[in-house]
């Protein structure tokens, strides 16, 4: 995966992307980073890149012919998608990560100021994402969240194949809760199922408590979740006849035991 980075501030994309997990996939090869300063392309002599916008209004805009030509110097493929952060963009999740971990190079434009002339937007950009419903002072904090996320599922990236895959959202449920040494910390206890070495119960175990933190915490991801898992509730619902004949069963022993 390659990203190319349109920003008025290269320093601050390689000073964050080039350490950690996302620096180390670079140096390996399975990541590329490319950032591009769209001030480099100004046209004037004191390197402008914004202007008062049309219509008067609070702010600066970034101008067209700058941001374009930046891209240009690219020369990416033709259908290599261009991702414009901006809270007015389609919020991005984990599945919408997925998708565009697919893509062999992505290029992601970062505005400043008010934002960026809409002709240029218009001309060059396929994929308008938000981070959430806030705004930043520019886009290179979102265009960071966005590489790091999808980084995380490139294949080699992560050092456990499987942490991708468990992580929260990666199934429209939050993380379980997890734990590490020592085993008994200021009175709390390691729950004695994670103890015990039975893989499968503790798969279970983890499994409901993600269930149970998504419906409490995000009751919208639960419901999307548990609306294409009918099958979880039919299996609970089985278990839950099944412990229930179980214990009418103990009991009727126990009051036959106490008449002999």
């Amino acid at each position: 995966m390659k990203f190319d980075v349109l920003t008025l501030f290269p320093e601050q994309i390689s000073d964050f992307f080039n350490t950690s997990i996302t620096g180390r996939a670079c140096r390996e090869g399975l990541i590329e980073l490319n950032t591009v300063n769209i001030r480099d392309f100004s046209k004037d002599a004191h390197n402008s890149v914004d202007d008062y916008p049309y219509g008067g209004g609070a702010g600066m805009l970034m101008m067209p012919g700058p941001v374009y030509d930046a891209y240009s110097s690219l020369r990416t493929p033709l259908n290599t998608r261009v991702i414009y952060v901006t809270p007015a963009g389609k919020t991005f999740d984990q599945s919408y990560a997925r998708e565009l971990s697919q893509e062999e190079e992505l290029v992601i434009l970062c505005g400043h100021y008010e934002g960026i002339d809409e002709r240029v937007l218009n001309k060059i950009v396929t994929d308008r994402i938000s981070i959430g419903d806030f705004v930043l002072t520019g886009g290179e904090l979102p265009a960071l969240c966005i590489m790091d996320c999808i980084s995380r599922l490139i294949p080699g990236v992560l050092g456990n194949s499987q942490s991708g895959i468990s992580e929260s959202f990666s199934e429209d449920l939050i993380e379980y809760p997890q734990y590490t040494r020592p085993e008994e910390w200021m009175g709390d206890k390691v729950p004695s199922i994670l103890l015990s070495g039975d893989h499968a119960k503790v798969d279970e175990w983890r499994l409901e408590q993600s269930i149970e933190r998504t419906r409490t915490i995000r009751p919208d991801l639960y419901d999307k979740w548990a609306s294409s898992h009918e099958e979880y509730f039919i299996r609970l619902e089985k278990k839950a006849r099944k412990e229930a004949e179980k214990e009418r069963k103990r009991l009727k022993k126990l009051a036959n035991d106490k008449d002999i």
